[in-house]
C-alpha cells in the first residue's frame, strides 16, 4: 500500500479507537471542537511565519487530525463521513480547475482566481460576497471583501489611485480628529482609511494581516529586550523617561 494511503487509514483506525474508548475524545461534538480548531489554525499560522518547518508539520498534523474527528462525527450522526469529504473537495477541485480538466485557458494566476470566482457565481452562490465567513477577523475580512469584488471586475486599475484613496481619507480623518468630530465619525473615518490601507497593500503585493503580525512580533522582542536591559540595570520602567528607554530600544533595533 502506498505509504500515505496507510499513514492515513491509520490515523483514521487511531480516531476510531479514541471515540470507542478514550472518556475525552468520547464526549466531544462537532461544536466543542470548534474553538480548539481555531486555536490550532492560529498556531500553524505563527509556525509559518516563523518559518519553522518541524512547527509547521506538527501544526498540521493537529489540524489533520481535527478533521478526521469532525468526519467522524459526521459518521455518526449519519450526516457525511471522511469519504465524502474526500470525494467533495475532489470535485470541487476538478470543477474549479478548468484550465487543468477542461479546455479553458488561465495562463496566470490572477486568471486562476478570477475563473474561481466566476465559476462560484454560475454554481449557486448568488452574491459575490456571500463566501466571506462573518466571523473572519476584520482585517482578513477586509482583505477577502476586497479580493473577492476584485474577481468580477469591481476594482481600481493603477496602485496609484488606491494610494490617493489612502492620502483622501487620512485627510479626512485628519479633519474629523482636528474639529473634534464626534467618536462615531472619527471611528468611521478611521475604517475608511484602515480599508483603504489593506486595499493598497494587496495591490504592492503585501498581505497586511501577516505584515501587521511581523510587526507585533518585533515589537515585542524589542521591548522584551528593553525590559531585560533595565533589569539589568536595576531601573524600574515605571521610573524611567521616554529617552532613558529609547537608548534600550535603539538598541534592540540594531539586534533586528
Amino acid at each position: 500500500m502506498d505509504k500515505r494511503l496507510q499513514a492515513f487509514q491509520q490515523l483514521l483506525d487511531i480516531m476510531d479507537d479514541l471515540r470507542a474508548k478514550c472518556p475525552w475524545d468520547k464526549k466531544q461534538t462537532l461544536e466543542s471542537l470548534r474553538h480548539l480548531t481555531i486555536e490550532e489554525t492560529y498556531e500553524l499560522a505563527d509556525a509559518i511565519l516563523e518559518d519553522n518547518q518541524d512547527e509547521i508539520k506538527g501544526e498540521l498534523g493537529d489540524l489533520m487530525l481535527h478533521i478526521v474527528f469532525y468526519a467522524k462525527i459526521g459518521s455518526e450522526l449519519g450526516t457525511f463521513d471522511i469519504t465524502d469529504v474526500l470525494e467533495g473537495i475532489n470535485r470541487k477541485l476538478i470543477e474549479r480547475h478548468p484550465h487543468i480538466y477542461g479546455d479553458v485557458k488561465a495562463e496566470t494566476a490572477e486568471q486562476v482566481k478570477d475563473n474561481w470566482e466566476k465559476i462560484k457565481l454560475k454554481n449557486g452562490k448568488k452574491r459575490v460576497l456571500s463566501g466571506v465567513p462573518v466571523s473572519l477577523p476584520a482585517m482578513i475580512k477586509a482583505y477577502r471583501i476586497q479580493d473577492k469584488v476584485k474577481g468580477v471586475g469591481f476594482d481600481w486599475e493603477h496602485p496609484h489611485q488606491v494610494w490617493d484613496k489612502v492620502q483622501e481619507e487620512m485627510h479626512e480623518l485628519q479633519q474629523e480628529v482636528e474639529t473634534k468630530a464626534s467618536p462615531r465619525k472619527i471611528e468611521e473615518e478611521f475604517g475608511d482609511l484602515m480599508f483603504a490601507l489593506i486595499n493598497y497593500a494587496r495591490f504592492i503585493g503585501v498581505n497586511p494581516e501577516n505584515a501587521l503580525e511581523k510587526t507585533n512580533k518585533k515589537f515585542v522582542k524589542r521591548f522584551e529586550h528593553l525590559e531585560a536591559e533595565a533589569v539589568k540595570r536595576g531601573r524600574d520602567l515605571k521610573k524611567m523617561n521616554l529617552s532613558e528607554m529609547d537608548v534600550f530600544w535603539n538598541e534592540a533595533k540594531k539586534l533586528d
